[in-house]
């Protein structure tokens, strides 16, 4: 057995303390929570299970019906404009499901533009005329499966992008048209990667808080935060964030099964440009309003709504407190994306150096909190904080009669660890990857010449990484920006960011005040969401090239 090097210790042990918040809830289940937890199973628990069920199984339908039809039209077939749409379909990626929320809200409630309208040209009055209610179980289905939707595109279209030629062109060669190979060919083929998307879907979806609060709609989320803030009980909060785990790790294990199961081969690495089908007159009009239809309703339009209503208000909201906020949220964000930078810099590196199953597991371990809602990681974060905040403070009150009040809890130093928690898989990932494609000839290569691994990473990885490294600093970046449950629980006393401060004020009902703040944090999503899309369209034109020099050269 290997000698654990201290650089191994110290990765394990940064592991392990990404990992404390998920380890204290689950520790919590067996904590007598009195009487509030029996109150909770005979009230609302049967409810919060329920609604959260229901929307899982509507987002579910409508992000594959969405994600999977739309990743196979910029795909695999030609309709005009199919360029632009193939990376602006990833746009609603950068629109919270909050703040799509509150936007409809604003347009579409009774006394919004819409309804408004719909009186004036008719004459109608209230109760004279039915419309759909935006603020319902079912509404919050559609917003969530407005913003999510691009996961499954984007998962589902670089496995399209992938898919073996040869097979496709067999399709053709049985007389298949474009819907038939889809159905029985390239959907079969895609499944594992449309099954990741979803999975990542769902976690989203039990993972949304402001969306589910503000339409009232009570979930595992809601609960928790009713739980500790209204009820004052951390234990019966920890013990329904456990639950929520339970669904989270339901669907880690449902889509690994599912990976774990499926066996599907290519029967070709061609990778040459695809022959796409070329869909004419009225079908190629019906794909152009159909991609039309969802990039207006999931971005352009709520994005405009967003834009229209700063202008209006931007001379009142817009001042000395707004740049504050703005400040206080780029400051989170910068200091939450550079530490997840770092971390996952040196945990991808020292997995890179001892690749055995002591790193993996480590690896896997601080990666396990992306899969934890916001709320979850904030009780799992406070609870301990305050218990180490509190038993400092009584032992130096006993020793020196002076109080140390709060070090942690209630302080910056909370939210950034739970930031960490939350998104240091997303740097890991990224980095990891671009680890991959450097060869490890490059590593024995620097050994020869004498460079110690420190100087390896240093001037040898981290130049060749520079792309990997910014694209992981802009995605944790946005997490960040956009992150609303833990940044509630956790921010210290009067200290507000773009998203608290989006979400009191629509809590409120002042809509067109929260949009500075919405628009804000949209703005700064669209720079990854193009970053990704123009990724993973390189990939396959590198392919395509790469194969055809190789044709050449044969």
């Amino acid at each position: 057995m290997s000698k654990i090097t201290s650089f191994q210790s110290l990765v394990l042990a940064a592991a392990l303390l990404f990992a404390m918040p998920v380890a204290v809830v689950l520790g919590f289940v067996f904590v007598p929570s009195g009487e509030v937890w029996s109150h909770l199973a005979s009230t609302v628990l049967s409810d919060y299970i329920t609604n959260s069920l229901l929307l899982m199984l509507g987002v579910t339908i409508g992000t594959l019906s969405l994600g999977v039809s739309t990743a196979w039209l910029t795909t695999m077939c030609r309709f005009p404009g199919r360029g632009i749409f193939e990376w602006a379909l990833l746009l609603p990626m950068a629109m919270p499901a909050y703040i799509i929320a509150y936007t409809y809200t604003g347009m579409l409630d009774y006394a919004g533009p819409v309804q408004t309208l719909l009186r004036d040209i008719t004459g109608w009055g209230m109760g004279d005329y039915w419309f759909p209610q935006i603020r319902s179980l079912s509404g919050a289905m559609v917003m969530l499966t407005l913003v999510l939707y691009p996961y499954v595109y984007l998962l589902s279209r670089a496995a399209f992008l992938n898919q073996s030629v040869c097979v496709l062109d067999v399709s053709r060669t049985l007389g298949n048209g474009p819907w038939r190979t889809f159905y029985s060919v390239a959907l079969p083929l895609a499944r594992p990667a449309i099954i990741a998307g979803l999975s990542l879907v769902l976690m989203e979806t039990l993972a949304d808080y402001g969306t589910v609060q503000y339409f009232g709609v009570s979930t595992f989320t809601t609960g928790i935060f009713r739980t500790w803030f209204g009820l004052g009980s951390a234990a019966a909060a920890a013990q329904l964030a456990a639950g929520l785990m339970v669904f989270i790790f339901a669907l880690i294990m449902l889509e690994r099964y599912s990976r774990r199961q499926a066996r599907y081969h290519h029967t070709s690495r061609r990778h040459q440009a695809i022959q796409r089908f070329h869909l004419k007159g009225s079908k190629a009009w019906l794909a152009f309003s159909f991609c039309l239809a969802i990039l207006v309703v999931g971005f352009l339009l709520p994005a405009g709504q967003l834009f229209s209503w700063t202008y209006d208000v931007s001379d009142k909201v817009i001042d000395a407190r707004f740049t504050q906020m703005l400040l206080n949220s780029l400051k989170l964000a910068t200091l939450a994306a550079g530490l997840a930078l770092v971390m996952a810099l040196l945990m991808g590196y020292c997995q890179r150096l001892y690749p055995g199953k002591t790193m993996r597991f480590a690896v896997r371990l601080a990666s396990m909190g992306y899969a934890v809602p916001g709320a979850v990681i904030a009780v799992g974060v406070m609870i301990p904080f305050a218990w180490f905040d509190n038993t400092l403070d009584s032992w130096i009150r006993s020793h020196y009669d002076y109080s140390t009040g709060l070090l942690l809890s209630g302080t910056i130093i909370a939210v950034i660890f739970a930031y960490l928690c939350r998104f240091l898989a997303v740097a890991l990932q990224t980095v990891d990857s671009g680890l991959g494609r450097i060869t490890p000839s490059m590593d024995e290569a620097g050994r020869s010449l004498g460079y110690r691994p420190f100087m390896m990473l240093r001037s040898v990885h981290i130049p060749m990484l520079k792309g990997s490294l910014l694209t992981a600093l802009l995605l944790v970046f946005v997490d960040v920006l956009k992150e609303l449950p833990a940044t509630l629980i956790l921010r210290p006393f009067n200290f507000n960011t773009l998203a608290v401060r989006a979400y009191e004020l629509a809590s409120d009902e002042r809509l067109a005040e929260a949009a500075p703040a919405a628009l804000a944090i949209v703005v700064a999503g669209i720079i990854p969401v193009i970053l990704i899309s123009r990724t993973i369209t390189r990939s396959r034109q590198t392919a395509s090239h790469l194969n055809d020099a190789t044709a050449q050269d044969n």
